[in-house]
């Protein structure tokens, strides 16, 4: 009951003042007939309330975001079932989808009254220009008897999610050298056919198929072991990512970092389309969710992009080296830097030392801030100079010509270490 009275809307209270106040002057003027019309008009808001406040409706609820990974400025569909699953008719239904501002205004319906066993699909568009994931919901629904006198909220609790993945740009064909190392062992080996004790084994390392496990070596070290079986050899890269706040300029979807974060995405798409198994790094290490994405589907980037759809800026000095320890990792590397300085110098050296071939995009952050160019520049020239393959780019040049710059300026080095190529800027 006292659900519903604060349920009241205002036309129930209306009904309710204009009743007692009946009944009152009933009274005052000795008019027995007024007094009756004033305690049915009073009554009806009442016993409304206490019909509607100790109702239990049944409704269901079942929302469908397709897809559930678009692409900054794409449109998602979100679908909603709506059921009545109980005995109770409703009357007027107003229905309220909670969505983030970033993605529009929420969705608002109305629906007459349902009845037991009625379904209802109302579909509506969602779309957003900045990347991120998203909870979609909860839906609140404020269910009103037939005469509007009472209004009582309810919602749902389920959520769904909604990953908006950053811009991408196609990128032209480079050449892309000193890329190739293998999944297996370097050297093809014979086995003896005969006990398991003829297969040679070696530790486990990150990224090798769980399927090469001996079990009965592993059993006897204490350690997992794996067969030494010759595989097929595969591409790998590295993708790193500066994301720390000092090495950037600017705010919201108009900042470097966003810029970088665009260049970054696409460069793990166009890497993915040609058959490399990519990782993704940014300055904290490397994202445990995509350590070596798998190359049987390289097509499917999903993992990169939801991890670069949640990368933000990160308040820390200098760049985490600690993934570089490990071994068997060399492979192509590209770096997506924003503002360079001295304290960098060493891990860029050794990322450098790691790599097979090193390509870097530096973004000249210095445009970003309204400030003439300088930064971007400057770090390109000092990769330059260190044997990295690197350009410069800025919020008006276009991604895919910087790429093609990057391509013309790729040299393979002789030694264990190939200059990797650097992108930076802004892209378009």
């Amino acid at each position: 009951m006292r659900e519903g009275l604060a349920g009241l809307t205002v036309r129930g209270r209306a009904f309710l003042a204009a009743g007692v106040t009946a009944v009152a002057c009933a009274i005052v003027l000795g008019q027995p007939s007024l007094s009756r019309v004033g305690v049915l008009i009073a009554a009806l808001p009442l016993v409304t309330a206490f019909v509607v406040g100790r109702s239990r409706y049944r409704l269901a609820l079942i929302r469908h975001v397709t897809p559930t990974l678009v692409s900054a400025g794409q449109q998602a569909s979100v679908r909603l079932d709506l059921s009545n699953e109980g005995k109770t008719p409703t009357g007027l239904m107003l229905l309220e989808d909670h969505v983030p501002y970033v993605l529009g205004t929420r969705p608002r319906f109305v629906l007459e009254g349902v009845r037991h066993g009625w379904h209802r699909h109302i579909t509506y568009q969602l779309r957003s220009d900045v990347r991120g994931r998203f909870d979609i919901g909860p839906m609140t629904v404020r269910v009103g008897d037939p005469f509007g006198l009472v209004e009582l909220g309810r919602a749902f609790h389920t959520t769904t999610q909604l990953t908006v993945t950053p811009r991408t740009v196609p990128l032209p064909v480079i050449p892309l050298s000193g890329a190739w190392t293998g999944s297996g062992d370097n050297r093809p080996r014979a086995f003896a056919i005969g006990s398991a004790e003829d297969v040679t084994v070696r530790e486990y390392r990150q990224g090798d198929d769980l399927r090469r496990v001996h079990w009965r070596s592993s059993a006897r070290v204490g350690e997992l072991m794996v067969r030494r079986e010759e595989q097929p050899w595969q591409s790998r890269a590295t993708l790193f990512l500066d994301n720390r706040a000092q090495s950037h300029r600017g705010q919201g979807v108009a900042s470097s970092l966003e810029a970088a974060v665009s260049v970054a995405a696409s460069v793990a798409v166009h890497l993915s389309q040609r058959g490399f198994t990519v990782r993704f790094v940014t300055a904290n290490g490397e994202d445990p969710n995509t350590v070596w994405h798998d190359r049987s589907s390289s097509l499917n980037t999903g993992p990169l992009l939801e991890a670069l759809a949640v990368v933000d800026s990160v308040r820390r000095p200098t760049i985490d080296s600690g993934w570089l320890g490990e071994g068997n990792q060399s492979g192509l590397f590209v770096a997506v830097l924003g503002a360079v300085d001295q304290t960098d110098h060493p891990v860029l050296r050794s990322m450098l030392h790691h790599a097979s071939s090193a390509l870097a995009v530096t973004l000249d952050v210095d445009a970003w801030a309204a400030r003439s160019p300088g930064e971007g520049s400057g770090a390109a020239a000092w990769l330059s100079a260190q044997g990295w393959s690197a350009v410069s780019l800025g919020p008006q040049d276009r991604l895919a010509a910087a790429w093609q710059e990057l391509g013309r300026s790729s040299n393979p080095r002789g030694h264990a270490a190939t200059a990797m190529p650097l992108i930076t800027g802004a892209v378009r």
